[in-house]
């Protein structure tokens, strides 16, 4: 789990990691915490974190702006608004934020706040598909999944620890998929957090597999690729 604290004022950053810390501890929960002092320091960085608790006043643009601009570029993640005032609530809803604090904060309603984004956040991760061949059934966590490919008249996925082969259509396979997923080409299905580089005709991904990109998709391939690293990634 990675969680981002985006707060440009020192002392309540500090105050705010020591709080994120002892709710961690006491729920004995594991998460990489980073710290950014503008909203846009937190779109250039390229870590999409599974939890945001976002000041809304900012120096440069505001958080509701900054959460606003995420969400046009894909991301999915909980965020937490942080508030002097209570100005920006309605607005807090309209970005689907799991909550809006109020400062100075209090303990209890911040933990309930995180206890929601923290269920949510597993919730997402965990989302699963199952794939039938023959008599087997498999439940394949899709975060996993490198990239899908036909071949031999069968849809091949590829995750990070095995292969499944699946009986069924690329075509109703990508229904089920994410927003993380592109049709790069007919016969293959990526996942943009796995993309490692492009050359002209084709990707590579983590692993070292290389992927086709049909001539019409280029475009549309490398807009989606920018918009999954300052918005969407995963990893």
């Amino acid at each position: 789990m990675t969680i981002a604290i985006c707060e440009d004022e020192v002392y309540f950053a500090t105050h705010l990691h020591h709080m994120l810390q002892q709710y961690l501890q006491e729920k004995k929960l594991h998460a990489t915490i980073f710290i950014y002092s503008s909203g846009e320091a937190l779109l250039c960085f390229g870590v999409t974190p599974d939890i945001i608790l976002m000041d809304i006043k900012l120096s440069g643009k505001n958080g509701m702006d900054i959460i606003k601009q995420l969400r046009e570029l894909g991301y999915y993640g909980q965020v937490i608004f942080i508030m002097a005032y209570s100005n920006y609530v309605f607005q807090a809803f309209d970005v689907d934020a799991v909550q809006y604090l109020e400062k100075p904060l209090n303990q209890v309603q911040f933990y309930s706040a995180m206890n929601k984004a923290y269920q949510r956040a597993v919730s997402d991760n965990e989302k699963t598909i199952l794939l039938t061949n023959q008599s087997i059934v498999s439940k394949v966590r899709i975060r996993d999944i490198i990239y899908c490919e036909v071949f031999d008249h069968q849809t091949i996925i590829h995750t990070l620890t095995n292969q499944y082969h699946y009986s069924g259509p690329l075509d109703a396979l990508e229904q089920e998929l994410d927003h993380h997923f592109f049709r790069c080409h007919r016969s293959y299905l990526v996942n943009l957090d796995y993309v490692v580089k492009k050359d002209s005709t084709m990707t590579v991904l983590v692993g070292g597999d290389k992927v086709f990109i049909s001539r019409r998709k280029q475009q549309e391939f490398m807009v989606r690729l920018l918009e999954s690293c300052r918005g969407g990634n995963r990893t």
